[in-house]
């Protein structure tokens, strides 16, 4: 199969390696010739049931395990929310997150040869593309590169390293690094699998066919994600207008982005009625992960948002905080705060009026929090202390609580 891209803007095809147009906006993979309905999924485990709709074969090993996570519903969240929600949990990858997707497909693609003569990956990274590309790489036995920003804290570069990349600490403007690993990647035969190039984006829309799947022949009302580079928002939108193309859904639900208001670029420019996302200055936010001042891919992000008839919104970090704690407690599902943006902008949604109490809205929690030790929004503090002679007496008060 041919690995042509495709500007979703101009229209430009190449089958070129590369990751950018020449009208200078991202590319994406044209892989579907229009014949896909649900019934054309195939047996294969997780994401590869796809596979009429991927650009490479199931890989066995590691890549096996990526895809396939559960959709949770009627949790007591639904009462935080004010509307029905469905949670999307791709904290259940193999390391945590929606980034395996990307890393899975990407990396077999590279094991079978179509993208030219190259003989490592890598990418640009602090968190979880990083761990996520490195350990597809590591199971694949190919060599892996992961480029850092200088001021990563050292417990995330160790959580980086137990896969045994070649991690180099860069120091500098981080969207300057990005493009032009991405650039120049290929001439030193490594694949950059950063977070918007055309194989990552190819395996990261995934998600979202698991779930119009899981709502089909319906589709749910609304799409809620966070939103950094853009590259899983853009594989949102590049599932939709496939399936749409087929005829494998009648309607296109509302697809809805959420950002961290302290870095909200592309929310400031959809508020704003901008065709294009500028880059702003970042502040500090607990959802840093996804604090992106220059997303590569946030103009095909603002459109994806608007072409669905959605929308993009910030919230801040106390009702990112009370969201990931209202998952936590009322779910029993542990999110590192970038993953409870999309929560929290639900919510903001409904109190706003977009959103209704009825609708079906799928919420994708991009990430697990149990990676990493994170703030807990007081839960710490809440802690009980006795010592072991008072642990009867704790019990009788605990149990006559629960009467």
């Amino acid at each position: 199969m041919s690995l042509r891209r495709v500007c979703y803007d101009c229209g430009s095809h190449t089958t070129a390696p590369v990751a950018r147009c020449q009208c200078g906006e991202p590319l994406w993979l044209d892989i579907h010739d229009g014949s896909f309905d649900w019934d054309d999924t195939t047996d294969d485990p997780g994401m590869w049931r796809y596979s009429p709709l991927l650009p490479v074969e199931r890989p066995d090993g590691l890549a096996t395990a990526a895809g396939g996570t559960p959709l949770v519903s009627g949790t007591r969240v639904d009462a935080f929310a004010g509307t029905n929600v469905h949670l999307k949990l791709e904290g259940e990858h193999p390391t945590g997150s929606f980034k395996d997707r990307g890393s899975a497909l990407g990396v077999a693609a590279v094991d079978a040869g179509l993208v030219g003569d190259v003989t490592a990956v890598g990418t640009v990274s602090h968190g979880n593309m990083a761990m996520s590309t490195a350990a597809f790489a590591a199971a694949t036995d190919i060599p892996c590169a992961v480029f850092v920003p200088d001021d990563i804290p050292p417990e995330r570069l160790d959580v980086i390293a137990q896969f045994d990349p070649s991690v180099v600490t860069v120091a500098g403007d981080y969207g300057r690094l990005y493009d032009l690993t991405v650039r120049r990647g290929p001439d030193h035969g490594i694949v950059f699998l950063n977070s918007d190039v055309p194989l990552r984006v190819a395996g990261q829309k995934t998600t979202t066919l698991e779930i119009c799947e899981a709502f089909a022949p319906e589709v749910p009302d609304a799409l809620v994600m966070p939103v950094s580079s853009g590259g899983h928002a853009s594989g949102a939108w590049k599932a939709l207008r496939e399936l749409t193309a087929c005829g494998a859904i009648a309607e296109v639900p509302e697809l809805y982005l959420v950002q961290a208001s302290a870095c909200a670029p592309i929310a400031e420019a959809y508020e704003s009625g901008a065709e294009a996302v500028t880059r702003v200055d970042a502040g500090e936010t607990i959802a840093y992960s996804i604090a992106n001042a220059d997303p590569p891919s946030g103009t095909r992000a603002l459109r994806a948002a608007r072409d669905t008839g959605g929308g993009v919104v910030a919230v801040d970090d106390d009702a990112i905080l009370n969201a990931r704690r209202a998952l936590a407690v009322e779910a029993g599902i542990s999110v590192e705060p970038a993953s409870a943006t999309a929560l929290a902008g639900t919510k903001q949604l409904v109190e706003r009026g977009v959103l209704d109490a009825t609708a079906d809205v799928a919420v994708v929690l991009t990430g697990t929090g149990l990676k990493e030790a994170t703030p807990s929004g007081g839960a710490t503090e809440s802690a009980s202390h006795v010592d072991v002679d008072g642990v009867d007496a704790f019990l009788t008060a605990f149990g006559g609580a629960g009467e």
